[in-house]
């Protein structure tokens, strides 16, 4: 039966089968007289439908999911059914093979289906799975056969809600939502450069977690030449619906139906009545609804909110046909690609001209004129662009005056301040006093260029924070901060850098607390920065971010870390900046036991610095997290390797002494005692806390760390006592404010060399504390509180709680 035959019959019987009986006999007679054949062939189906009404009643698999729970496949054991389709299920499992503990999402065939084809099914999405590596996709573990020998593979088990959810429950403003989506564009088109086409995107299959993106459910996806169809009708292409060849088309065009119901709550077609007749008619017959109308529609009986007709005004224009274009019924009229598509989101999210609208002088002038907010109200165009040009001109001659005078009074000071000191110490510089002297000969003479000298005190300040000297850096960048609040006219590109190198003094100082508070003030500058300078305003993320990590506020460390790559991936990209964020988006992973997440953000971060910067020291850091993420998932060789390698650059980039060098020194040392290898590990320990006070102070949070380390050596040589005061250390240094996030583990750790030491109560009080801290950062349903509260269950009940003749005893 061909396709067009089979939506006649399906939108008649669709009618048919709404009807009585009687309804259903007049409807017949009236085909029968315009088409017999037609009439014969809904007579047969109906009477199928009476016959088969029963058998359909029943399932199509004998074995109930709940029966499954506790099984054991492989090396996991089924916990609960998370889901099924028409020929999978996915359970919650978790490792019991006792290598390690992982949660996974385990996909299954649902029982008593054993078709062939779907073991090729199965096998396909298996195959696409182990070839797609990206940090927006639930990535594969591991696969296997069953006891009854049916496939299964292991995925990320993802906590996250779908897309649409997400947003409307959190009622995230636009530019959010599209951020979102475009994380999904950019696994999406990884998927296309690997020759996959999804096939089935829609918000069930699209969750977020933590403010970042995970795809989901590769199991119709196929190879760009295409394979049987099978899709969800919501979401399908006209294509699709048709039974036409697939392509990466169809995926543009599922996107544009996605991004659609993220901004409207809407689906882009109006139903005369819901069937799938009706749905198959509207995919490929009737033009979806503007989304900016849709938002002025509102639902049926209640007025239209001022907040949708604000958000209709802005996807007005531009956004209305982005989605038009990515939702076209002609494949070859959509976007070419997904990239393509991405771009033009971008560039909405900038203000920028759209690729996708017809070019022409008057539209890129008004883009321009919004995005720079320069316009003159209640002039005509043509004035108000005259002006507009006329006062950028006058301001970007002034302005390149200033910066012509600024640079060319730094390069004069420069090269006269290295010229005097390669003369004095015959070419050989003492870092440190060339910086002291720098700074002595710019106040002097600079000081008739303010701005100049403000730029030399922050460049000083990135120097002292790169040789570790960060009580130093925060003096000088406090001298520029002072300076620049005298200006009246400070370029937004000074403005960020000083803000940003000012909180990163804070935040090495581990004053978390007060570089956010810092930055937060002037997060005004970054938002009127953002289209104009989106690598500084990143940057700035970026730092606001690192602080906010520490004070467990998690979820706004996660959202900033986002909208730093997000500008970071503007225009040409940054990859040095792209790593870093990348490196915090897994650090955050690894906080939240996530282990394999993090890992995998890891080296896809330092891969790329790699590959772009090679040599850069941000690569000292990410190697040596990296180290550590593999000593924790049991990869004790390579986390060696990875450490060795980190601590070698840093010795080299910035000597023996230095914080970044000795927290590399701790890692490497916690790993060799894993290994046994108590005597080498025991001083190195002992020396690194020593020096990281010296250099930081003795509450710093890396002290505290370093004490927490000392701790597990003296739990090694069963030392109690040691372990006590170690962790007790530490635990009183993570007390301070700005260190939250370090305190429950550090809790946790005590409780337990407490309950060692025969102290149940001091214990019990511990572990509470830390299941208080970890509800607040988690919330209730998180496995590390569950665990926490067996331990507390597993702890004796003091005397005063047991019966008197249980106390005699």
């Amino acid at each position: 039966m061909d396709a067009l035959r089979w939506r006649e019959l399906s939108s008649w019987l669709d009618q048919l089968l709404e009807l009585d009986e009687d309804g259903r006999l007049v409807r017949l007679r009236e085909v029968a007289g315009r088409d017999p054949a037609l009439a014969a062939e809904l007579e047969r189906m109906l009477a199928h439908a009476r016959d088969s009404e029963q058998f359909m009643a029943q399932p199509v698999f004998s074995a109930p999911g709940s029966s499954r729970e506790g099984t054991r496949i492989g090396p996991y054991r089924l916990l609960r059914l998370l889901g099924e389709g028409g020929m999978g299920e996915v359970w919650l499992a978790e490792r019991c093979d006792g290598m390690y503990e992982r949660k996974v999402a385990l996909k299954l065939l649902r029982s008593g289906l054993a078709e062939p084809g779907l073991h090729a099914r199965f096998a396909r999405e298996r195959q696409i799975l182990a070839r797609l590596q990206h940090p927006h996709l639930a990535q594969l573990h591991n696969a296997g056969i069953d006891p009854q020998g049916h496939p299964y593979f292991a995925l990320d088990y993802v906590q996250g809600e779908p897309i649409t959810d997400y947003c409307q429950h959190g009622m995230l403003p636009l530019d959010e939502r599209l951020w979102l989506m475009l994380q999904v564009c950019s696994v999406v088109a990884h998927a296309h450069a690997n020759l996959v086409v999804h096939r089935d995107l829609k918000p069930s299959n699209i969750l977020v977690a933590d403010g970042a993106v995970k795809l989901l459910d590769f199991g119709i996806a196929a190879a760009a030449a295409g394979e049987p169809r099978a899709f969800t009708l919501h979401y399908a292409a006209p294509e699709q619906v048709r039974g036409d060849p697939l392509s990466t088309r169809t995926d543009v065009y599922s996107l544009g139906v996605v991004i659609y119901e993220v901004v409207t709550g809407h689906k882009p077609y109006r139903l005369r009545r819901q069937s799938d007749s009706e749905w198959e008619r509207s995919i490929l017959d009737v033009q979806p609804l503007p989304a900016s109308r849709r938002l002025l529609q509102g639902e049926a009986g209640m007025p239209v909110q001022p907040a949708a007709r604000r958000l209709a005004r802005r996807v007005r224009g531009d956004l209305d046909l982005l989605l038009g274009k990515a939702m076209a019924k002609d494949p070859q009229q959509r976007y070419g690609s997904v990239d393509a598509l991405a771009e033009d989101l971008r560039r909405f999210l900038d203000g920028r001209p759209l690729r996708a609208h017809p070019p022409g002088t008057g539209y890129r002038l008004r883009k321009y004129l919004r995005r720079h907010r320069w316009g003159v109200a209640g002039a005509s165009l043509a004035l108000s662009a005259l002006l507009a040009v006329s006062t950028m001109a006058v301001w970007q001659a002034r302005q390149a005056r200033q910066e012509t005078a600024r640079a060319q009074a730094m390069q004069d000071f420069n090269i006269g301040l290295f010229d005097r000191a390669a003369s004095v110490r015959h070419g050989h510089f003492d870092v440190r006093q060339l910086l002291e002297t720098g700074q002595q000969r710019a106040h002097a003479e600079l000081a008739g260029q303010p701005l100049a000298l403000a730029e030399m005190e922050g460049v000083i300040g990135r120097l002292y924070i790169g040789l570790g000297d960060y009580e130093v850096a925060l003096r000088v960048l406090d001298q520029q901060r002072t300076l620049l609040q005298a200006q009246a006219d400070v370029p937004g590109a000074l403005q960020l850098e000083a803000v940003t190198q000012r909180a990163r003094a804070l935040r090495m100082l581990g004053r978390d607390r007060e570089c956010v508070a810092h930055l937060q003030s002037a997060a005004h500058i970054a938002d009127q920065q953002q289209d104009l300078l989106p690598t500084a305003v990143a940057g700035f993320a970026s730092e606001l971010a690192h602080c906010q990590a520490p004070l467990g506020q998690v979820r706004a460390a996660r959202a900033a870390f986002i909208r730093a790559l997000a500008l970071y991936q503007r225009g040409e990209g940054n990859p040095r900046g792209i790593a870093g964020a990348l490196a915090g988006l897994a650090g955050l992973d690894a906080d939240a036991g996530l282990d394999a997440r993090a890992l995998e953000g890891y080296q896809q971060a330092l891969a790329l610095l790699q590959r772009a910067a090679p040599g850069t020291p941000e690569a000292i850091g990410m190697r040596r997290q990296l180290g550590q993420m593999l000593a924790r998932s049991g990869q004790a060789s390579d986390a060696a390797a990875a450490l060795d390698q980190a601590w070698q650059s840093a010795v080299q980039a910035f000597g023996p002494d230095h914080p970044e060098t000795l927290v590399v020194q701790r890692a490497r040392a916690l790993l060799a005692l894993q290994q046994g290898r108590r005597a080498w590990a025991g001083p190195v320990l002992g020396e690194v806390r020593d020096k990281l006070a010296l250099a930081l102070g003795p509450e710093h949070r890396e002290v505290g760390l370093a004490e927490h380390a000392l701790g597990e050596l003296a739990q090694a040589d069963g030392d109690v006592p040691g372990r006590l005061s170690h962790y007790r250390n530490a635990v009183r240094i993570w007390r301070q404010p700005g260190q939250v996030a370090l305190l429950p583990q550090g809790l946790l750790d005590l409780g337990e060399a407490e309950r060692a030491a025969g102290s149940p109560a001091r214990a019990a009080a511990a572990w509470r504390e830390a299941r208080q801290l970890l509800i607040a950062q988690r919330g209730i349903p998180s496995a590390a509180v569950r665990q926490l509260d067996l331990r507390l269950a597993r702890l004796p009940q003091p005397a005063e709680q047991m019966s008197p003749a249980t106390a005699n005893n």
